[in-house]
């Protein structure tokens, strides 16, 4: 047995989330074809856009960055390479308020505010963050730097969706369910992003999937059908069920249930109605 060469490892796994993988196992599932053949596909695509490839696009807003990561429906077990990705922005640097922050306690101190909303919003966009995106792609420090950031802020009692905790602790589903859940009882959007330090278009796009699956279900529709319809896994198509019967049989949030069918959840403020349990969440 050879001695286990972790570093490389390490740039496999790293590799594995690009562009050019992306390109390769959408063509290799989508076309049927073999690894090879879609390995020649993104060089013929290289060779005839490769021209247009450094043409002036529109600018990140200072602060944000990009990066393809493992997209968060994706159990685990399963090879990194043949995972589906996703694509986020994210906002790694937020102007004065973290310029303070370093200057004031460091650059460890910086990482670990930054860590827990930086995993949040790669989640709130459909991925997941491992410990080596934050090492290598975002903070540009050791894995080991990264491990003890994240065992300070355990200690701490702080939840961080990373890919390798996230099947055991539940937050892809938690987190969508429990938007709903707010929305449900009757809380604001600003009070759900407050709650949940979510964005308005994330909470938007988490009741937007939740009014079509409630939708399709009542067309007579199973969980594999809309799980499949929505590109939804299915035991988060599950749980919205399971939240759709409990608002089904509550008087306040059947209310916001209606609600959320008739304006289509799209990011606008619900007034609360009288009697119905107005913001109380």
């Amino acid at each position: 047995m050879g001695v286990r060469q972790r570093e490389k490892e390490l740039l496999a796994r790293l590799d594995c989330k690009s562009l050019d993988a992306q390109f390769v196992a959408e063509t290799r599932d989508g076309l049927d074809c073999s690894p090879f053949e879609a390995d020649a596909v993104l060089k013929v695509v290289r060779e005839v856009y490769a021209p247009y490839f450094d043409a002036p696009e529109a600018a990140l807003p200072p602060g944000k960055m990009t990066l393809v990561v493992v997209h968060a429906d994706e159990p685990a077990g399963k090879r990194l390479s043949d995972c589906r990705k996703q694509t986020v922005c994210l906002s790694v640097h937020r102007g004065s308020q973290d310029d303070a922050l370093l200057r004031r306690d460091g650059p460890a101190a910086f990482r670990r505010a930054r860590i827990p909303d930086l995993c949040q919003e790669a989640l709130s966009q459909d991925g997941l963050l491992t410990r080596e995106d934050l090492a290598c792609r975002v903070f540009f420090v050791a894995t080991r730097t990264i491990s003890r950031d994240l065992l300070f802020l355990r200690q701490s009692g702080v939840v961080v969706p990373l890919r390798g905790t996230v099947h055991d602790i539940g937050p892809v589903l938690s987190h969508r369910t429990e938007i709903v859940r707010l929305a449900l009882e009757g809380c604001l959007t600003t009070e759900i992003c407050r709650r949940l330090r979510h964005s308005p278009e994330a909470v938007a796009n988490y009741l937007s999937t939740f009014t079509r699956c409630v939708q399709l279900q009542r067309r007579g529709m199973d969980v594999g059908e809309i799980a499949f319809l929505l590109r939804r896994g299915p035991t988060l198509i599950e749980g919205y069920l399971e939240l759709l019967a409990e608002s089904e049989a509550d008087p306040n949030r059947e209310y916001h249930l209606d609600e959320l069918l008739r304006l289509g959840s799209c990011g606008w403020e619900k007034k609360p109605a009288a009697g119905a349990g107005g913001d109380d969440g």
